[in-house]
């Protein structure tokens, strides 16, 4: 099974990136990426679905609702609003841009919502030159979801994130199952690198509009190469009977979080007009 899909090479009529558990080889989560210009009509079949705008606006009608979403420049500029689409929907996408399309396979029909970009918590993680900025959107602490487990990492250029690495494959204490999703933009036309290991393997030059897949395994860093800005959105589901994202740390380098204690977040951080 490739885990690393160039850019393009999942794409499908108005879709750059379609990511289906079929096309994966899992089960639960997906991803599309929409380049519209005009409308465009999305079902949801058995998944919960966000429209999330990575650029531009839109409006989103489904259930009767409609929701203006006025979206962002870009994802280095700021937070987003989005939509929530529930499973078993039909819905028109009108406007303008990228939006990606993050979906879990859920068995619970919950109503259609907007959030706004100021309901996003935003948290600074890490420091030194392991700073990151986490948007996030759709986890459990954040929005309220069958399955769906939804956020972004904004890395600095010369950063590394997602790191210590860490795995989320077994159910047990402190660790849930949940099948992940790496969609990546960089500013600039630029690179980064990603790293997955363990029960998979990857080391790959990533690319805006690149996909890495991680069905299990040890995953990070997430290296933003220097000059050049890293964006990833994160897409989780899993089988659990608990919505949660518990992960471990790779118990090799988990001692890298206590030298964060005597050292600052890069001042390079938050991005754009964030909050």
């Amino acid at each position: 099974m490739k885990l690393h899909r160039e850019a393009g090479s999942t794409a499908g009529g108005p879709f750059d990136v379609v990511v289906t558990p079929e096309s994966a080889g899992w089960v639960h989560s997906g991803l599309r990426v929409l380049d519209l210009d005009g409308t465009e009509t999305v079902r949801t079949g058995d998944f919960e679905t966000l429209v999330l705008p990575l650029s531009g606006s839109c409006t989103v009608t489904v259930d009767g609702e409609e929701f203006a979403l006025a979206g962002r420049a870009g994802v280095f500029d700021s937070v987003t609003d989005f939509a929530y689409l529930p499973r078993d929907a039909e819905a028109t996408i009108a406007g303008t841009g990228r939006f990606a399309l993050p979906a879990a396979k859920t068995g619970r029909r919950l109503p259609a919502r907007y959030q706004p970009a100021s309901a996003t918590p935003v948290e600074l993680r890490g420091a030194g030159n392991c700073s990151r900025q986490v948007n996030n959107y759709c986890l459990p602490h954040t929005f309220d979801a069958g399955r769906l487990l939804v956020c972004e990492v904004l890395t600095p250029g010369g950063n590394w994130s997602s790191y210590p690495p860490h795995k989320h494959d077994e159910a047990r204490d402190g660790e849930s199952v949940l099948e992940e999703i790496y969609y990546f933009e960089v500013s600039g036309g630029g690179m980064g690198y990603q790293r997955v290991y363990g029960s998979s393997d990857v080391l790959a030059e990533v690319r805006s509009g690149d996909v890495v897949l991680i069905p299990h395994g040890w995953h990070g860093p997430s290296m933003a190469a220097p000059g050049y800005d890293l964006y990833y959105l994160n897409v989780m589901a899993g089988p659990g009977p608990d919505r949660a994202w518990l992960i471990c740390d790779d118990p090799a380098h988990g001692w890298v979080r206590q030298t964060w204690e005597s050292q600052d977040t890069d001042p390079r951080l938050p991005f754009g007009s964030t909050p």
